[in-house]
């Protein structure tokens, strides 16, 4: 049960200005006052359930209409029509709607765009901004990484374009040999159960190719949504023509030059994909000790063990005597050529130049002396020696001409020359098989836990096995002469065209007969792309785009392709044109799942930008990984995933506010326009130079908090007491122009991050007499002449500051920032007492300055405080009315609300008391430092400052609070 409280009683002196009806006259004007204020309320009690159907119908109006969905009516590559009323809401999908086919059909995209909206003036040089966009693989779709580089890529190209710079974003796709190939096969199997070998080679190239076709388009629509500004007439693939010229001219002058060489040597084989793989693409797993693990190519119910050493032993031939060895790996013992010891190893020196027997085939292994390879002190001191499957040992069998014996096929079975037994049978049951007979034989020793790493493919999942092969190799350092030596390119032909190739065939073969046959194998997929920012212009040949757009301003990546990418671009791009192909690179961020895990479609983690564009349901998040090439077991755990990320789905947010998320990736105007210019100003300074930084996090948190903080919750609200009726015209036109400008310039700011809003907002903005900018992108970027980085922009640009500094207005910000901070004080100081309407504040001001500028601001302190009935300047203590609560702004300034009659005396009293205690110890201890000898000799002059500004501050709220607490007292 509640006990029941009454409300205060009502203090006719809590609105100071009122008077008491102590006469006649007074108490029938009253009277009047009164009976009219009862018949308005009747009024309002009749009109409120019409007004409240009303209401309701109006809601339900808009709700069907939300309902509509939206459907495109512009012509493809119309401009949008903008007669149409601006629609109540934001429904991103109209607002995107037109806008990117319109830009594209009108050639905003194109370098040579900027020459008709920027013309240059005489003897000014037109600047360049190149990007090369880092073509994403015809693998798949785009996921949310690519948005983020997309985002970060497009909003640099539309800042620079919208700087007068000429511009080329360049675009392309990578075809992604191995990786394509991967994904298809998948495919391949899932639907049809069925292998490429099934489809044979040419249906297979078939299939690889429809499935380009098909996801070259799907991301040429994913980066039209997300608006990137690609010049598409220059479009470029890893394969095509112009880009296959210059990989094969790169091989040939390369191998002309003996850069690139044939040699038969070690590689990382992945028996899954049947290829090659460069050290990069492998990927090390750490094990702690033993593992079983499934295998790919082996039934899903097998498991083989991994994380152990395995000791076996060797007889000695000719004697009784054994030689103990360990491996990680039992089943290379079948291609072993030597034993190893160190040597001054006294244990073994009666063995050196001695042979041991092997146990399965008819082998004799010589023990050899190395002591690289050898740790006396590590295990038996003896160490099988594998040359042709163990980088290590290959080293060793080089230095002592062992014999390297092959013992693997390229489908991960064993060949013929580790025996009858073992011929034919997969690696890993091989693995199994050879501990099997050593212990028949009694030569198996042990098995112990040993921590190590295991090589794995990055792409599927597959152990590697070191195997030797004839490649091409490019000699990147001084150590590949050695190589040289062994070079079995001596009878390789390499030409340009089938002529060139017959040609130098004729050459070498010296009268012989011959006969061509071109080389199965291809190129590391990387060759092709690290010669994309020059080949994309068309090198090998001097085009005019070579010329004219090669170096490359800016590359933006990941740093997880640094080495695989960046680096292979640096090294050609110098070898073959003379120049760094770029004069920037810009490592952006990695994107992860809200588990802090990578963004891999093998994990089912992906999350496509269309989706969060235009939202997506949990069902059809589901359905995507079904359509995808996981195995039942990932796509179980990925959908549990989704089901615990994403309960409702995505919500639509639209493009521009996915891009700006990751990019989180005049005179006579009044004091508050020119506060709102200056910030105009300082936020495109901010801009420009985070933009030229690369610090795309400042740069949208400038846009953003100059729109939200400062233009929307400050000047929009404070202008609107300049735009009523009773006030002189010349003043609503100068505060309607000074949000004009606002709009215009912040718009523009904002227009790098988020293209399509803005586009459709300055569309609707009317333009000046004289401006025929058709649209906001190839409009003047807003620059900052004080900006640091002013130099490197172009001259041309539209400054917001003209010679004359017109919206620099440094004072009039200091003064409203000022006037800002004492109403914002109010309004906590208000809310502190729960005070929501007829707040009456009481600014107490102590120099005539501060006073005459806070008796200007009166209309905007009251528009700016939400609930305020009246806002007064104060120069005497005597004129704040009794019962009035206060806080300390500066010290020389307070604000002060009535609220008589609204707290709790003693409550109030108390919580005085409490805040005098805190204030007058703080204002003792700045004391006593300040008293210390020597204090102005020794405490620098800012921290002295400090310590003043500190003092008088906490005087001027000690004095405040007495006042406040001998008001309440007076009150009891």
């Amino acid at each position: 049960m509640s006990e029941s409280v009454p409300p205060p009683q009502q203090d006719p002196a809590v609105n100071a200005d009122a008077k008491n009806p102590t006469t006649k006259s007074a108490a029938k004007k009253e009277a009047k006052r009164l009976e009219k204020e009862a018949k308005l309320a009747a009024k309002a009690a009749k009109a409120a359930p019409n007004a409240e159907k009303k209401a309701k119908a109006e809601k339900a109006k808009k709700d069907d209409a939300a309902d509509v969905p939206f459907v495109n009516t512009t012509p493809k590559g119309e401009k949008k029509d903008m007669t149409q009323p601006m629609a109540a809401g934001y429904n991103p999908i109209a607002i995107e709607a037109a806008w990117y086919d319109w830009w594209s059909a009108q050639g905003f995209f194109k370098p040579e765009s900027t020459e008709k909206y920027f013309p240059l003036k005489e003897e000014e040089k037109r600047e360049l901004f190149v990007v090369p966009a880092p073509p994403p693989n015809v693998t798949g779709s785009l996921h949310i990484g690519h948005g983020l580089t997309t985002a970060i890529q497009d909003s640099l190209v539309r800042w620079n374009r919208m700087l007068g710079r000429e511009t080329l974003f360049a675009p392309g796709f990578d075809h992604a040999g191995i990786s394509t190939q991967s994904v298809v096969e998948k495919r391949l199997y899932k639907t049809s159960g069925k292998t490429r070998h099934d489809l044979g080679r040419e249906k297979f190239v078939d299939t690889v190719r429809e499935w380009k076709d098909e996801y070259q388009a799907k991301i040429t629509n994913q980066l039209h949504r997300l608006g990137g500004s690609y010049d598409w007439d220059r479009v470029a693939f890893t394969m095509n023509e112009t880009l296959s010229k210059a990989v094969i001219e790169t091989f040939c002058k390369l191998h002309e030059e003996g850069v690139i060489y044939r040699a038969n040597r070690l590689v990382n084989w992945c028996v899954k994909l049947n290829t090659t793989l460069s050290n990069l693409e492998v990927e090390q797993k750490q094990l702690t000790g033993r593992t079983l693990l499934n295998v790919p190519g082996y039934d899903i119910k097998e498991k083989f063990e991994f994380g152990v050493i395995t000791s076996f032993a060797y007889v000695i031939e000719g004697s009784d005597e054994r030689i103990i060895v360990a491996t990680t790996r039992p089943e290379t013992m079948l291609g072993d050529t030597a034993i190893a010891v160190h040597p001054d190893d006294p244990r073994y020196k009666h063995l050196h130049g001695k042979f041991a027997l092997h146990p399965f085939l008819d082998r004799r292994i010589p023990i050899v002396t190395d002591s690289i390879i050898v740790d006396m002190e590590f295990g038996t001191g003896a160490v099988k020696i594998t040359p042709a499957h163990d980088p290590n040992d290959y080293e060793v069998g080089m230095r002592h001409n062992l014999e390297f014996i092959n013992i693997l096929n390229d489908d991960g079975t064993f060949n013929a020359n580790a025996g009858e037994h073992f011929n034919g049978m997969k690696r890993f049951h091989a693995r199994v098989e050879v501990v099997k007979l050593l212990k028949e034989k009694g030569l198996y020793i042990e098995t112990k836990d040993n921590p190590m790493q295991i090589p794995i493919c990055s792409k599927s999942g597959d152990l590697i096995e070191p195997v030797l092969k004839p490649q091409w190799w490019v000699n990147c350092k001084p150590l590949a002469e050695e190589a040289m030596k062994v070079n079995d390119g001596k009878n390789w032909v390499v030409g340009r065209t089938m002529e060139e190739a017959l040609q130098r065939g004729e050459v070498l073969a010296a009268g012989r007969k011959f006969t061509l046959e071109q080389d199965e194998d291809v190129l590391d997929t990387w060759f092709s792309s690290g010669l994309w920012p020059f080949s994309i212009m068309g090198w090998p040949d001097n085009t005019s785009d070579f010329q004219r757009f090669y170096p490359a301003s800016l590359l933006e990546t990941g740093w997880d392709i640094l080495f695989f990418w960046v680096a292979r671009m640096v090294l050609l791009g110098i070898k073959l044109t003379g120049q760094m192909p770029f004069k920037e690179v810009y490592c952006h961020a990695m994107i992860r799942d809200a588990h802090g895990r990578k963004m891999s479609k093998s994990l089912g983690n992906v999350i496509d930008p269309i989706d969060v564009i235009q939202g997506q349901t949990l069902e059809n998040l589901h359905a995507k990984l079904r359509e995808g090439n996981l195995d039942e077991k990932e796509v179980i755990k990925a959908t549990a995933g989704q089901k615990k990320d994403f309960p409702k789905g995505i919500p639509q947010c639209g493009t521009d506010a996915l891009r700006f998320a990751l990019c989180a990736y005049s005179g006579g105007e009044s004091l508050v326009e020119k506060w709102i210019l200056h910030k105009l100003n300082i936020a495109a300074a901010e801009i420009n130079t985070q933009l030229a930084e690369r610090n795309f996090m400042n740069a949208t948190t400038s846009a953003y908090n100059f729109w939200l903080y400062e233009l929307c919750d400050v000047y929009i609200e404070a202008m609107k007491p300049m735009t009523d009726e009773s006030v002189p015209i010349e003043t609503r036109k100068s505060a309607q122009q000074t949000l004009y400008i606002c709009l215009d310039y912040g718009l523009r700011l904002l227009h790098p991050f988020m293209p399509f809003v803005t586009e459709e907002l300055w569309q609707r903005l009317p333009r000046r007499p004289n401006d025929s900018t058709p649209s906001i992108m190839v409009s003047a970027f807003p620059v900052h002449v004080r900006n640091v980085y002013s130099k490197l922009l172009p001259r041309n640009s539209e400054y917001l500051i003209s010679q004359d500094n017109a919206f620099v207005f440094e004072d009039a910000d200091k003064s409203f920032d000022l006037v800002f901070l004492a109403l914002k004080t109010g309004r906590s100081l208000a809310a502190s007492y729960n005070l929501q309407t007829d707040i009456q504040l009481f600014f107490h001001i102590q120099n005539d300055k501060e006073a005459s500028l806070f008796g200007s601001q009166i209309p905007t302190i009251v528009a700016l405080t939400k609930g305020c009935k009246s806002a007064k300047v104060v120069r005497d203590l005597s004129e704040i009315p009794a019962g009035c609560g206060g806080a300390v702004v500066t010290p020389s300034i307070a604000v002060h609300t009535l609220v008589r009659g609204l707290v709790d005396l003693d409550v109030e009293i108390a919580k005085c008391d409490k805040k005098l205690d805190l204030a007058r110890l703080n204002f003792q201890k700045v004391v006593k430092v300040e008293s210390q000898a020597d204090y102005a000799e020794t405490v620098p002059e800012n921290v002295r400052l400090a310590n003043e500004e500190k003092r008088k501050t906490l005087e001027a709220e000690i004095a405040t609070l007495e006042l406040s607490k001998e008001m309440f007292t007076k009150l009891k």
